[in-house]
């Protein structure tokens, strides 16, 4: 599965045969490679989602100031500051054991299709520091992940085999954003070697319209090399298995508020 994510994310597998996922676009032939069947899931705020966590929060001020001293991004700083906060006996990814986030402030695109589904947030606290903010920043991470395996999972469900990620986008230039995916997942995560991905499939693309290489295959082939390949963390599997459980219970909960307040008040 390619993930490309940036404001958004598009998660594009391609199959030998026509399969229908529900909550999933296509699947349309040789939308992407010739021959091929693209499915295309997706979610409509990734990096969106992380800038209106991150900025919203009061410690942001902070942070800004923290990210000008330092002359770093500031989602590194975020990073160094829950690579600080972790220890031996709490690893960074498990100091969200209480907080849990729902990701669809902007509506579910994949695999529910439920444009009605909204954000929710599970375990804040009255605190407003910096660390407080890293964590709200990394729930949202592991949220965020959490919905490609959903996505994932539904494509497996209707016949796709996937194996393995292939990241690219803004997000894949974040560490802690691609570890997060191979440890939610469990697959081995490829970045490239071209960090801007996106240019050179176009160049691929320009390739072939050139003649200069004579199909897409050829030229992928050709001009792409592997960069990194990440691989996920066995000793929190049972970490993310547990917090999958709570992702997709978040999902019941909500509709089952909204039953409640739908129902008509009995006396």
């Amino acid at each position: 599965m390619a993930l490309i994510c940036g404001t958004s994310s598009c998660h594009m597998a391609v199959s030998t045969q026509a399969l229908f996922v529900p909550g999933v676009w296509g699947p349309y032939l040789s939308a992407m490679l010739p021959g091929l069947w693209l499915n295309e899931g997706g979610q409509s705020a990734t990096g969106r989602l992380l800038e209106h966590v991150v900025k919203g929060h009061a410690a942001f001020k902070q942070l800004e100031e923290q990210a000008e001293l330092s002359g770093e991004h500031l989602y590194s700083c975020l990073n160094a500051r829950l690579e600080s906060m972790s220890t031996d006996s709490e690893p960074l990814e498990q100091l969200t054991a209480r907080l849990h986030i729902w990701p669809d402030f902007h509506g579910n695109r994949s695999p529910l299709a439920d444009q009605t589904s909204r954000g929710m947030v599970v375990g804040l606290t009255l605190s407003q520091t910096l660390d407080d903010l890293a964590l709200l920043y990394l729930a949202t991470l592991q949220a965020i992940a959490l919905g490609t395996r959903h996505i994932i999972d539904a494509m497996r469900a209707a016949g796709h085999d996937i194996t393995t990620l292939f990241l690219c986008g803004g997000l894949s230039k974040n560490a802690l954003f691609v570890q997060t995916h191979a440890n939610t997942t469990g697959l081995p995560v490829v970045l490239p070697e071209e960090r801007e991905a996106v240019l050179l499939g176009a160049a691929v693309i320009g390739a072939c319209a050139s003649s200069d290489c004579s199909s897409i295959q050829e030229a992928m082939r050709r001009m792409t090399r592997i960069g990194r390949v990440v691989r996920s963390n066995p000793e929190l599997e049972s970490f993310y298995r547990r917090k999958y459980a709570v992702f997709l219970r978040l999902y019941d909960h909500q509709k089952e508020c909204e039953a409640l307040m739908k129902a008509e008040a009995v006396f």
